[in-house]
Formats: C-alpha cells, structure tokens, sequence
C-alpha cells in the first residue's frame, strides 16, 4: 500500500493500485534473474514507470490538502536566516541547510560509509567500481536514504548510461512514490569547454512593461562575457509587454553560451496566460514560449506550439532551430543572485592555473563584498588530489566575512566534498532531485 493510500480520509482508494505496484515489482524481478529470461522489453519498462509516475501524481494531487492537514505532517517553523558573515575565529563558515535547498535525506545520510567510499572511487577514475557499490546499496532500498540513488542518477548520467538509468527510474518510482529525476546526461567537455568568470542576470518580479530596465541588463552583461548566466527563479508572474521584452533581449543573445536557472518555472508561467485560439494577449507571450522550448532543446513540444500558434495568428510559426551551447537548471530557492565562478568539466591534479583564476576572482569578489559563488553545473568529476589542492586554497581565502558557496553539484563530488570537510569553510548545494 503507498503512502498516500495509508492516509487517505474519504476518496475511495483507486482499483488499479495494486496493478500498477504489481506491474513495477514485475519489472524489477525481471532484472534480477536475466540470464534466465528473455531480454527485458525497454519500452515496456518505460511505459510501466510512466503510468506508474502518472498514478503517483493523481493520487498526490487528490491527497494534497488531505494529507498535510494532519499534524504529523505539519511543517515547523522555519529557522531564522543565518548571518551572511561568520567569523571563522569564533566556528566553521557554515550553517544548517534550508529543507528547501537540501533534502534532508542528504544531509542525515552524507556519512554513510557506502557513500564515502564510492565517492573516493569515482573521484579516483573507478566509476564501473562505484557503479557496482552504488547500485548494491541500491538494491537493500532503505525506506529514508535517497543518497545513494542520487549519486547512482548523476553517475549513469556521466557515463551516459540511458537503459541503465530508465531501468533505476522504475525502482526509485516504487520506491519511494515519487516521479524520478529526467534523463539529462552530462554534455561531453568539447561543448562546454569554458571556465572562469561568468556574470549573473537575475530578473524578479513581475515581468510587465516597467521590467524594461532590468531586462536590459541581459544585453548590458552580454557585452564581451563568453558565458552569460540567466536567473528567472524570483519571477513570479509574466504579462504580454514583459513577454515581448524578453523575448527581443533573448533574441540578441542567441549566438552566446548560456546558462538558465528557473526557465522551466517561466516556461510555466508563459503558458498560464495564453490559450489556443485567443488572440487578446498578442503574439508575444507564445513567441516568448517557443524561445524558451528552443533553448530548452524541447522540439517535439516547441512543433506542438506552433501548431497551437498556427490556428491562433494564421500566420506561419518560426522554425527550430538547435539551441547550440544552452545549460539549464531548475529554479533556484534561496540562491545568491551575484556573479558566478563557473568551474570546468572535470578537475585532475594540481591544475594551477585554475587555483590562479579562482584566487584573483575570489579576491575581486571579497574586495567587492560579495560572495565567492562556484558554479558546478558542469562540473562532472574532481580528482581526490585536486579536491586537497583547492580545500587548501579555500582554507587561505576564507575569513571573516568571505562567504564561500558551492552551487549545483553533483551527489558524487557533493559526497567527497562533505568527507574531506569542506563544510568547514564553505556551503554545499547539491542539485535537487
């Protein structure tokens, strides 16, 4: 029986729980004894983990106002904001996590010793190794640590091992009775090659006519930055001027690398104001929609829109074209909306001219009064030597006032990073699933 059935007060628990449930645990049954069945049917799989995801979040969405009346289920008061400077004289520059930049999961289970171990080993070049270790803690599928199935998620995202991850999405789906993360493997190091400065454009608010002179910031920082970084978490709504704005100031910087951060929530909020058929709001809004389903690289979507476009405007809808170098993360909670230190794909030995960038930018930054923020959504591996070699670095820049924060890491470097103490000079945040 899930969660949510055990909680559940006056709806009639759903006929077909117990097929989907059976269904999943068929699937993983199959896995386990291959060599003496035929080979497990991929697509099938697939379409069991979504109708099981599907299931999931009908029931959610029914139980929702049900389920967290209850008072065990009641969320406390939230902790009061730590300082943004601590004195390292006085303690460690660190400070508990909010629940919404980090899964408590991560933080009660950050020192299992099978999580140390294959974070010393991926980070060591063994990841078949930590692959093995992982998957075997996996399958013992403790009711409260989601840990390990994080770093399993971003490893076969390195190793670009799809089947292998669909296969994982299915457990973790009946698991815990959650959707699973997307696949979003790791783009090889040739596409995104640059590391070093990166500027922040975050834009908040209500995005209307009057949002014109934040917006133009876009086209301000774009000037001469090799990356430009996009922050659209603090928006809260969009209407038909703001759309049009930010659809022009997107346009102008097509042929830049780009990093977003809450573009899905925006896509979200775009979409709320326009129906198929409609013409009252304009042509903006649905031209700022096929924009942010190109640069999120969503094409089957993006040709759905221009059909919707289409019959709306009867004018023929634009053509996709491939984003090129566009990163995309989700929404930033409390995140820093200052300039970013965006570190390179992978990190091996004493790589001193990284240490030289990062003392000089971190110094820039300090002088200013702002945050050393690292930007590690590109960062897929660091080696044991080099994570000693910076640790060392950040123990020399951190003092009184200098916050130091580690934005978008992967569960496996978020892991070696916690065992070898960062924690005592700088904020880890991993990437949320």
């Amino acid at each position: 029986m899930g969660l949510f059935s055990l909680f559940r007060k006056d709806k009639p628990i759903v006929d077909d729980d117990e097929v989907y449930a059976r269904l999943a645990a068929d699937s993983a049954l199959q896995r386990q004894d291959a060599a003496s069945t035929p080979p497990v049917d991929l697509d099938l799989q697939r379409d069991i983990a979504r109708a099981t995801i599907l299931k999931i979040d009908a029931i959610e969405a029914a139980m929702a106002a049900d389920m967290f009346d209850e008072p065990a289920f009641r969320r406390p008061p939230r902790r009061a904001a730590a300082p943004a400077a601590t004195d390292v004289s006085n303690g460690p520059v660190t400070e508990l996590l909010d629940d919404d930049e980090l899964p408590a999961e991560a933080a009660a289970a950050e020192r299992a010793p099978v999580v140390e171990e294959a974070a010393i080993l991926y980070a060591n070049g063994q990841p078949d190794e930590a692959c093995q270790l992982l998957a075997g803690a996996v399958g013992a599928r403790p009711a409260t640590d989601r840990t390990a199935w994080w770093m399993l998620f971003d490893l076969y995202g390195a190793l670009h091992r799809q089947e292998a991850f669909d296969s994982l999405s299915i457990d973790y789906a009946s698991t815990f009775e959650t959707s699973p993360p997307p696949w979003n493997p790791v783009l090889p190091d040739t596409i995104h090659s640059y590391s070093g400065f990166a500027p922040t454009v975050a834009l908040a608010g209500v995005l209307d006519e009057n949002a014109a002179a934040q917006i133009d910031r876009i086209r301000v920082a774009a000037d001469g930055a090799a990356v430009l970084r996009l922050d659209f978490s603090r928006v809260t709504s969009v209407e038909p001027g703001g759309c049009a704005l930010l659809h022009d100031a997107l346009r102008t910087v097509r042929q830049r690398e780009l990093m977003l951060a809450g573009a899905e929530e925006l896509l979200a909020q775009v979409r709320s104001i326009i129906d198929v058929g409609r013409r009252d709001e304009g042509e903006a809004p649905w031209l700022l929609m096929l924009e942010l389903l190109r640069l999120l690289n969503r094409e089957k979507a993006f040709e759905e829109a221009s059909m919707d476009y289409c019959v709306t405007f009867e004018v023929s809808p634009p053509s996709f074209t491939p984003p090129g170098k566009v990163a995309s993360t989700p929404r930033q909670v409390a995140g820093p909306a200052t300039d970013r230190y965006l570190l390179p794909h992978v990190i091996e030995g004493d790589a001193g001219e990284v240490w030289s960038s990062i003392r000089a930018h971190a110094e820039h930054a300090f002088a200013q009064g702002t945050s050393l923020v690292f930007d590690c959504s590109r960062l897929v591996r660091i080696d044991y030597a080099a994570a000693g070699h910076l640790f060392a670095l950040l123990q020399q820049l951190a003092g009184p006032g200098n916050r130091i924060d580690f934005r978008e890491l992967n569960h496996l470097v978020a892991a070696l990073f916690r065992l070898l103490g960062y924690a005592d000079v700088a904020r880890l945040f991993p990437h949320r699933y």
